[in-house]
């Protein structure tokens, strides 16, 4: 029998819940990928077994348990729906941490990981491919004349997911100090993450606009680099560390009162960036310090005298939670509420709105038919609403929403909430000008 492994996994559960455990199948009713499978060995409970037998020496790493752990959403409804306090999906994400460390691993991995996701750079030189490939009209050409449909079908959905990019990074465009409105109130440090300088700027430039609007000095430092979450998704929990660091010798010399971010799986990983460096001597109270001033955007919005627009938005919206932001960050409440801000938008509650959307950053990729089947529910849901508009707060969810209202023939736009907020001070705006007399010609 090979020794046993027990610190291996830091957060192995006790003796008593296992115990709990076995006896109880909750994570199975909230699990995406144990109701489309009806697996056992694709559920929660098989994550806690497989780890605990490792742990013991009672098994070893092999192929199968790799994809077991790596199929798993990280969605966190398992954590979120057990009664002893066992997590499981945080369980197969440390397992991924052993896996990178004791097992060999794709060659693929470190020059994604190391020489793409921490340089900016080399990400929007990146999109400059796609970019053309819709600035050219060839995208317009290949959909018209059914060029798409040659390929399989996991390309054409990839295709699909892809909203029209900007014509540059907001990274290279943003001014890295934007002053408030009218009277200063709060002083924001704005994360710009990485999909949203190169594919979701327009939402992003609009979360500094409305900051700006309701009295904040935006300080948006150009040099920010990956939040360090696609590297915990894969067990690289040094680049994570290696990437927290950098960020917080970036962030806490602008002394800010908060760190905004508007995507939630950047939140999720920087609020943690308190625990990940918590054994760092020189790290662990400066990371404290930072996770305890990040906020979502709409946390944010909504924790501030925000000024409630007047432009109108005609619009019937939805909402799907993002899982890194309604379990990982507990922000629920908020995003709602900023959409009911929007005159004329006529809010409907999804049903199993915090039901995962079957993205997880690269599951389309790594278990596309797992994918597509958590996100077949998704779509039910949203045609269900009658919905002109589904809005969500995190990228992975809106490119996989883009994707799934294509391939499921929903006829629905994806934003982020912060879009149409903007959508309806820049109305209310217009609406001001065309009034007043001295703006005319």
């Amino acid at each position: 029998m090979a020794q046993h492994r027990r610190d291996d996994i830091p957060h192995l559960p006790t003796e008593e819940q296992y115990l709990n455990c076995i006896r109880c199948g909750l994570c199975l009713s909230a699990c995406p990928i144990y109701r489309e499978t009806l697996r056992e060995t694709d559920g929660p409970r098989a994550h806690v077994v497989l780890t605990r037998k490792y742990a013991e020496g009672e098994i070893d790493i092999s192929p199968e348990f790799v994809d077991l752990m790596y199929k798993c959403l990280d969605c966190e409804a398992c954590n979120a729906i057990c009664p002893v306090g066992i997590r499981p999906a945080d369980l197969a994400m440390e397992m991924r941490q052993v896996i990178h460390k004791t097992q060999p691993q794709p060659w693929l991995k470190k020059p994604i990981f190391h020489g793409y996701f921490p340089h900016p750079l080399i990400q929007e030189l990146s999109v400059l491919p796609l970019l053309l490939y819709q600035r050219l009209g060839l995208q317009a050409l290949a959909r018209k004349l059914g060029i798409l449909k040659l390929l399989p079908r996991q390309l054409q959905d990839m295709e699909h997911m892809v909203p029209k990019l900007p014509a540059r990074p907001l990274r290279q465009v943003l001014p890295e100090e934007v002053p408030p409105a009218g009277e200063e109130k709060h002083r924001v440090a704005f994360f710009l993450g990485c999909f949203q300088s190169t594919i979701f700027a327009q939402e992003s430039e609009a979360s500094v606009r409305v900051m700006a609007r309701n009295g904040c000095r935006v300080f948006t430092p150009k040099q920010v680099k990956c939040c360090g979450m696609p590297a915990a998704g894969y067990g690289d929990i040094d680049l994570v560390k290696s990437l927290a660091r950098f960020n917080i010798d970036l962030f806490l010399p602008l002394n800010p009162d908060v760190i905004v971010t508007d995507c939630a799986t950047c939140g999720s990983t920087l609020k943690h960036y308190g625990e990940i460096l918590k054994d760092d001597p020189a790290y662990a109270e400066k990371a404290a310090l930072f996770s305890s001033r990040v906020r979502d955007i709409s946390e944010f919005l909504m924790s501030i005298d925000i000024r409630p627009p007047k432009g109108e938005v005609r619009a019937r919206v939805t909402y799907h939670d993002p899982c890194h932001l309604v379990r990982a960050q507990k922000v629920r409440k908020q995003p709602r509420d900023l959409l009911q801000l929007i005159p004329g938008v006529e809010f409907v509650e999804m049903k199993e709105s915090d039901w995962c959307c079957g993205s997880a950053g690269t599951q389309i990729l790594t278990h596309y038919h797992n994918s597509l089947a958590v996100n077949r529910r998704k779509m039910e849901n949203v045609r269900a609403t009658g919905a002109d508009i589904v809005a969500t707060g995190c990228p992975g969810c809106q490119m996989q929403l883009n994707m799934g209202s294509n391939h499921y023939n929903v006829n629905v736009r994806v934003v982020h909430p912060i879009q149409l907020l903007e959508e309806a001070y820049r109305r209310e705006e217009a609406e001001i000008a065309a009034d007043d007399p001295s703006t005319g010609d």
